[in-house]
């Protein structure tokens, strides 16, 4: 029986979605692909399947990065007729450029941050298509709303960090109206994709959980295609993601990928875990790559830690210098330790269990208070919720008991800032910071211990490096639940629910001996500056090149409906067996050895009297009865139940029990 949740997308895959009604005639962007084709037919059988069959006039590969949201930032201008854009030079999709080879064309598709109107859309498509080489999906308000902040922050987003729904009031009940808008949005940015893929020269890299069915819409369309699927997010235990009532629709689209991406082995393996226990698959490791067998190809499993871009960080290092503002936070905290955390608003970065470790740290050890001083960044929430709401209260709430109870006339133990704080501000108080304290319950990466170690090393000739020669050292507590945490061996680690032990953690980094953090920090920056997002992007592609070097060799059919599509791919010697060639040489042979197995081939895998029939006995004695053939029933059961049935095949040959007792030519007592 066909699932609901199937039943209720099949209008989907085919593009017949409710929601998704055309308001307009909407301008196509032209298309890189001049005439559509069909991959190659499987002998008889029509190929299910959309391909180009002409010569590619691009020279160079090219690359399409797919993410929620495109690498610019837009603004209105002045006079409030047209927009303006411009790089985000933060965004991890335009810096992993680095990576790619140098000849190769990046193409871009995503959302834009602000709400275009209908009747600008097409000019702004034209305008970021010639002058970015970025291609908007523009999502009806309607699915936007159900897809960002319904399905992916609702839904996936809580679950993929370990919190279950276990009310309506905690985490909320599933809600099948915001998975299809989470389809039809996935469906509109394949849309975007197929109007400008070339498929026989394009590689595909799609990016994080709000478009893990996408593979699906893209390899329906085109076979043979060339994608790549990266999470940026934790994947959480089986035991947690089987509670999706989804499950099975997304971890089949996330397969019809030819590469799937994870910081940390963990996640690898929790989404391998999955694989197995609900889809029956299996895994294999072969020179030191990980690979899933799906229906003849082989979905590879890539683990890399993101990095971050060393060449901004450093130069944002210089524009802190140049602001003076290094020095400003050097007479701030003059005479001071400062500790420092900089997080997201978000339930999972556990900022208040860092406030009251910080607490606990000033109660049990008294020599640090008046000196010791927790700076707490805080970037504006991104979600909201009932839930944000409380974790915010319950922040403030801390914040004014420590800085009431230990506070003293110029000293505040908790500075906390919560406006948004620019790059370069930023770098400035990493740059000034003797500890960074992240303490966040789940977090996919986290960043934040890479740009401190950086700009605790410093450039050269900058003013900030008032002693080049002097060591530099660095103190990181971190949080085990982290995907930064295993890349970092010399840091502290703790459970942040743990506050006694994440306050002697935070003690015991700002006490540690000079000598002890020079060697610690020395270790990190070895890492960090060699695995920089250059270092990450570039492993990627060429692990996803690798995957796919047998693309065009192999013969390719799509079958399957709605998320149940896949891709059979099949060795180009592969071919049907013909009757009558089997006939022809059936009778030319002289000796025949014939092996059959038992449920499934002589018996139906259905039928509820497993015993023979009298039709297949007197079949069976019919192919006994030619002197040219050896017979044999090959199976898993046991000898006495095969050995009553077929009694009266005395020429039959029997391997029970997977061949550990054999009976053959009983008339001969063989």
């Amino acid at each position: 029986m066909m699932s609901k949740s199937y039943t209720n997308l099949l209008d989907l895959a085919s593009g017949n979605f409710p929601v998704m009604k055309p308001n307009r005639d909407k301008k196509r962007l032209p298309r890189v692909m001049t005439v559509p084709g069909v991959i190659s037919e499987l002998d008889d059988d029509q190929a299910n399947s959309v391909s180009s069959d002409v010569q590619s006039s691009v020279i160079q590969d090219r690359i399409i990065i797919v993410a929620n949201q495109l690498p610019v930032k837009a603004k209105r201008r002045p006079d409030n007729k047209g927009w303006s854009f411009s790089w985000d030079d933060d965004s991890l999709y335009l810096q992993l450029k680095d990576g790619l080879p140098e000849d190769m064309e990046v193409l871009y598709v995503g959302s834009l941050k602000v709400e275009v109107d209908v009747s600008e859309q097409d000019d702004v498509s034209q305008l970021l298509l010639d002058r970015f080489k970025c291609v908007p999906a523009f999502l009806p308000p309607d699915i936007l709303s159900k897809f960002y902040h319904g399905f992916c922050k609702q839904h996936l987003w809580p679950l993929f960090h370990y919190m279950l729904p276990f009310s309506s009031n905690h985490g909320g009940r599933f809600d099948r109206s915001l998975w299809e808008a989470y389809v039809a949005a996935n469906k509109i940015f394949s849309q975007r994709v197929i109007e400008v893929i070339n498929p026989e020269d394009d590689f595909v890299w799609i990016h994080d959980y709000h478009l893990m069915v996408l593979p699906t819409f893209l390899r329906r369309k085109f076979n043979r295609l060339r994608m790549g699927f990266f999470l940026h997010s934790p994947f959480p235990s089986s035991e947690i993601y089987r509670t999706l009532p989804v499950r099975e629709e997304i971890l089949k689209a996330l397969l019809n990928s030819d590469l799937i991406g994870f910081h940390t082995f963990d996640y690898a393996r929790h989404f391998l875990s999955c694989c197995s226990r609900m889809l029956g698959l299996e895994y294999q490791s072969k020179r030191g790559y990980i690979g899933l067998e799906y229906y003849g190809r082989t979905v590879g499993i890539k683990i890399m830690p993101v990095g971050i871009h060393m060449g901004q960080v450093e130069s944002v290092l210089r524009l802190a210098d140049k602001e003076w503002r290094v020095n400003e936070l050097k007479q701030q905290f003059e005479g001071k330790t400062v500790l420092l955390g900089v997080d997201d608003m978000d339930i999972f970065k556990g900022i208040n269990l860092k406030l009251l470790a910080m607490e606990h740290l000033l109660k049990h050890h008294p020599t640090w208070q008046g000196r010791a001083v927790l700076v707490q960044i805080t970037n504006p929430a991104r979600g909201r919720g009932k839930d944000l709401e409380e974790i915010q209260e319950e922040i403030r709430l801390s914040r004014k008991r420590i800085n009431d109870t230990y506070g003293q006339p110029g000293y505040e133990p908790i500075v906390f800032i919560d406006s948004p704080v620019s790059l370069s501000e930023r770098a400035a108080y990493y740059t000034i910071a003797e500890c960074v304290v992240v303490s966040a319950v789940r977090d996919g990466m986290n960043l934040t211990p890479y740009e401190y170690i950086v700009c605790r090393e410093g450039v050269s000739g900058s003013e900030s490096s008032s002693e080049p020669s002097a060591p530099k050292k660095s103190m990181l507590v971190v949080s085990e639940f982290i995907g930064c945490s295993p890349s970092l061996s010399g840091a502290i680690r703790i459970n942040p629910w743990n506050i006694e032990s994440a306050a002697e953690a935070m003690n015991e980094a700002i006490s540690t001996s000079d000598s002890e953090k020079q060697m610690r920090h020395e270790k990190h920056y070895r890492y960090v500056s060699t695995h920089d997002v250059a270092y990450w992007s570039r492993s990627f592609f060429q692990d996803m090149e690798r995957t796919c070097r047998d693309h065009f060799r192999r013969r390719c059919w799509g079958i399957g409906l709605s998320f149940g599509f896949r891709v059979v791919a099949l060795d180009p010697n592969f071919r049907k067996l013909s009757i009558d060639e089997i006939v022809n040489s059936y009778l030319k042979s002289k000796n025949r050895a014939i092996l059959l197995d038992y449920d499934g081939t002589v018996m139906p895998q259905t039928s509820i009297n497993k015993s023979p029939s009298q039709e297949v006995m007197s079949l069976i004695n019919g192919l006994c009865n030619d002197p040219k053939n050896t017979v044999f029933v090959v199976s898993g059961r046991g000898r006495d139940s095969l050995g009553k049935w077929f009694s009266p095949c005395e020429k039959l040959g029997i391997a029970a029990e997977h061949g550990y007792f054999m009976r053959y030519l009983r008339l001969c007592n063989s």
